[in-house]
């Protein structure tokens, strides 16, 4: 029943491998009650990572969100559980490969500093249509770009990206404040033309190589930072010609490289080991 925290650019993870845990009856309960901040760990959400084949350095991925819901893909999770399985020795530096529900992604480390390691992690191919968001309103789209959607008493123009897991980016002229990304992030995240419910990025454009962004995630909330947000929010700055294809992400605690090569994307940022342990209460009991 061991874990090791991990945090990328404050957005952070308990890493678990679910075979050392046993059989889960409540796996959503578990996570719900671990990543409470007050009387659990305290965690945005769950990495369960099984090694599956050490030879060809290869792991299995899962994340699930702190309301015990489970996402496609996370790009800080991804970093993060790579800097997890080199600390602890399961996997030998600098490569692995993931096996996830968005396909297999390559992590290679780039360099490391004490409980600090820079990873590259492949994020795969963004996509644009209406089916592969999931959004519908009624009627398919190749691309939704500035596309208005009434969510709540406002109208907002929103640029839908998938990752993988969808995300509606809004470009800003100010980065709002926290009650106000509030209430817009959780309007968007809810909106009913959104089957899955989608994350919001709030996107302010520095430069054509650096963006600022804020981030309100599905099943968690606000938080500091958001790997496949901060993809989605490069994509939708690039496909609306403010920006280069390879820019600088800036969140509230640092900043990530994201590159468009091609028809994938690759991000580069700092996954930082927290500390390691072992819950005291029984996880079959209920709280």
């Amino acid at each position: 029943m061991r874990f090791v925290k991990l945090q990328s650019l404050g957005n952070d993870f308990l890493l678990i491998d679910p075979e050392d845990w046993g059989d889960i009856p409540d796996l959503s309960d578990l996570v719900r009650r671990l990543c409470d901040r007050h009387t659990g760990i305290g965690a945005d959400g769950v990495l369960l990572v099984t090694i599956t084949d050490r030879v060809r350095a290869e792991a299995s991925f899962r994340i699930l969100n702190a309301d015990g819901s489970e996402a496609e893909t996370s790009g800080n999770g991804l970093r993060c559980a790579a800097a997890g399985l080199f600390y602890e020795k399961k996997i030998e530096p600098p490569r692995l490969v993931f096996t996830s529900k968005t396909g297999r992604r390559e992590a290679r480390l780039v360099s490391q500093e004490g409980p600090r390691w820079e990873v590259r992690v492949e994020m795969g191919a963004p996509r644009f249509d209406s089916a592969s968001i999931p959004f519908d309103d009624g009627k398919p789209h190749e691309r939704l770009v500035d596309h208005p959607l009434t969510a709540g008493p406002r109208t907002h123009r929103v640029t839908l990206v998938s990752m993988g897991n969808p995300h509606a980016v809004l470009f800003v002229d100010r980065l709002p404040e926290p009650a106000e990304a509030e209430a817009i992030g959780r309007e968007i995240e809810t909106h009913p033309a959104f089957p899955n419910r989608t994350n919001v990025e709030f996107v302010r454009v520095l430069n054509r190589g650096e963006i600022e962004v804020r981030f309100w995630e599905r099943g968690v909330g606000p938080t500091l930072a958001s790997g496949s947000g901060s993809s989605a929010a490069a994509v939708a700055s690039a496909l609306k010609g403010l920006t280069e294809k390879s820019v600088k992400v800036v969140t509230s605690l640092g900043s990530l490289a994201v590159e468009w090569a091609g028809d994938k994307l690759y991000q580069t940022g700092v996954a930082e080991l927290v500390f390691e342990g072992t819950p005291l209460w029984d996880p079959d009991s209920q709280s």
